[in-house]
């Protein structure tokens, strides 16, 4: 998916930049005196450490929502599905969402890596890959802040909140 799709798209491509996101989800929070308000400022201080942790970054296209729900197997071929957030990022982005979104330990997290990357991981990557698993968590955590005010969808939000913000904390947590 990776380096296969860009081969065969035209025309323009957006970034989906992980840290710009979450800045924008914060704005929006601000704007619309979101119950969350008062913990935007630390969630902001804690995005920029993780962006200047996790860098210089290799860029590719990638999906940016790698949930569950989002891979269909028809018994015959596996399909990667909802496109909406596609576009240029770091593959540890990608790889990070996977892992959080599927629970996997730190042993199933190092073959995924090893897997992907075809090689031993050094300390450096797997600190780089950490720091973006942990975006991942706080993107999803602010998303669902935001559709706590705008979803229309019978779906607890503010549960998805906690859990995701609970998540977000312990893997932070590690990082440093």
């Amino acid at each position: 998916m990776h380096k296969e799709i860009p081969k065969k798209l035209n025309g323009q491509s957006i970034i989906f930049w992980v840290f710009h996101v979450i800045r924008h989800y914060s704005n929006y929070l601000e704007n619309n005196k979101s119950k969350y308000s008062s913990m935007l400022s630390d969630l902001l201080t804690k995005s920029q450490i993780l962006e200047e942790k996790s860098s210089p970054y290799e860029i590719v296209f990638g999906h940016n929502d790698l949930l569950p729900a989002n891979f269909l197997d028809d018994g015959n071929r596996l399909w990667l599905i909802d496109w909406e957030y596609a576009g240029y990022n770091t593959p540890l982005f990608d790889l990070g969402g996977l892992s959080s979104n599927n629970n996997f330990n730190p042993k199933e997290e190092i073959f995924l890596l090893e897997n992907y990357f075809e090689k031993k991981i050094n300390p450096q990557l797997l600190n780089q890959y950490n720091c973006l698993k942990c975006a991942s968590l706080l993107r999803e955590t602010m998303w669902s802040m935001v559709s706590e005010i705008t979803s229309n969808i019978d779906f607890d939000y503010a549960n998805y909140t906690d859990e995701n913000l609970l998540k977000f904390g312990e893997t932070y947590k590690n990082i440093l």
